[in-house]
């Protein structure tokens, strides 16, 4: 089971398994979009804050869902009614973004979970 926190770093592999998107393609989108920017520690290795993983979530949303193209998804993140406003403006407030945020995280670790547990059950 993974013991970490749900505001912890994840790694490339991690955030990689909770988008069910492959990493080369995490790499991709860092070089075309603002955010999400991973530290970056020895050896190049990446460790998402969970803002990068909401920034990720947002860009496979307009990209996978929505239907954006690359330059189309560009355009509307530095646009005024990027992610955050329209968040703010549909939820209403704070406090039930907070919220909103907490399901993710509790849903993204349970995620996590699951497929540690799928590769163990493989092995």
């Amino acid at each position: 089971m993974n013991g970490k926190a749900s505001d912890a770093f994840k790694t490339i592999s991690e955030v990689s398994a909770l988008l069910e998107v492959p990493a080369h393609v995490l790499r991709f989108w860092e070089g075309k979009f603002n955010s999400p920017r991973p530290l970056k520690r020895s050896g190049g290795r990446r460790y998402y804050r969970p803002d990068d993983v909401i920034a990720l979530r947002r860009i496979q949303q307009l990209l996978y869902v929505d239907g954006f193209t690359i330059k189309g998804a560009q355009k509307f993140l530095r646009s005024k009614s990027s992610a955050g406003e329209s968040i703010n403006t549909i939820v209403g407030s704070d406090k039930t973004l907070e919220s909103l945020d907490n399901v993710i995280k509790l849903i993204d670790e349970a995620k996590i979970r699951l497929v540690k547990l799928k590769q163990n059950l493989n092995a």
